[in-house]
């Protein structure tokens, strides 16, 4: 099911794949892009049907990138792509990170700096072996406004965040892995049926769950601040728990 022209929405029963499809750029990211992924992520997100979401690349690449062609003679400010990508680019991460249901970016191949931006947005990175992934902001004189110096840390630690951002060094999906920039990792070949298990160890848990996860994991604060909101935000929950229990009550 789609009505755009750079990427793809479609939807199998509780799973919403949104697919960035523009094979012969390697997906780069352009404006146009940025505006059919909100308005795709937008409908994922308040669709009670849509328990998982999906975020991947069509062809070789999860995304090389922002297109700068697609900025035409546009000058770059201060080191920044401009509004016209970073405006919808944030809100885009805002809605992956925030809407109450889980979202696994699928990074099948090439995934650059902006790219790998939007994939950190998401909750869990699933890469395959021979991926590459890097941040190049530096190497082109630019630099991270869609969230990388708070999503990248997060991910591996503040002295590996920073040495990848420096050094603008390419690694592999195995490597991803193994540093916590990825959960996981596979093989291209059977790249298809390790997102499949994935999802199949994500459906049978509580939605309920994942809303106050989403939430919670969000919001990184200091310990103790952490604990105690933990403890004393409250979300609403159904019957579905006492369902869930009644075999061990």
């Amino acid at each position: 099911m789609s009505d755009f022209t750079e990427i793809s929405l479609d939807i199998d029963g509780p799973v919403g794949t949104l697919t960035l499809d523009r094979p012969e750029a390697l997906n780069a990211i352009t404006p146009t892009m940025l505006a059919e992924l909100n308005e795709a992520a937008d409908r994922l997100a308040t669709d009670d049907r849509i328990r998982v979401v999906v975020l991947t690349g069509r062809g070789r690449a999860f995304s090389a990138g922002v297109d700068l062609k697609a900025l035409g003679q546009r000058p770059l400010a201060d080191g920044k792509v401009g509004d016209i990508l970073d405006v919808p680019a944030r809100r885009l991460t805002g809605v992956l990170s925030s809407m109450p249901k889980p979202v696994i970016a699928a990074v099948n191949g090439f995934c650059f700096t902006g790219a790998l931006e939007l994939a950190l947005a998401c909750d869990i990175m699933l890469v395959a072996d021979n991926a590459k992934l890097a941040d190049t902001h530096a190497k082109f004189g630019i630099r991270p406004t869609w969230g990388m110096t708070q999503r990248l840390p997060q991910a591996v630690g503040i002295a590996r965040a920073r040495e990848l951002s420096y050094t603008a060094r390419t690694i592999s999906g195995i490597e991803a892995a193994e540093i916590g920039l990825a959960a996981r990792s596979a093989a291209l070949e059977s790249f298809p049926e390790a997102l499949q298990q994935l999802i199949d160890e994500i459906l049978p848990n509580s939605s309920e769950s994942f809303v106050a996860y989403k939430d919670l994991y969000r919001e990184q604060l200091p310990a103790d601040d952490g604990l105690a909101r933990e403890y004393g935000t409250d979300y609403p929950f159904s019957d579905d728990t006492n369902v869930r229990l009644a075999d061990f009550r």
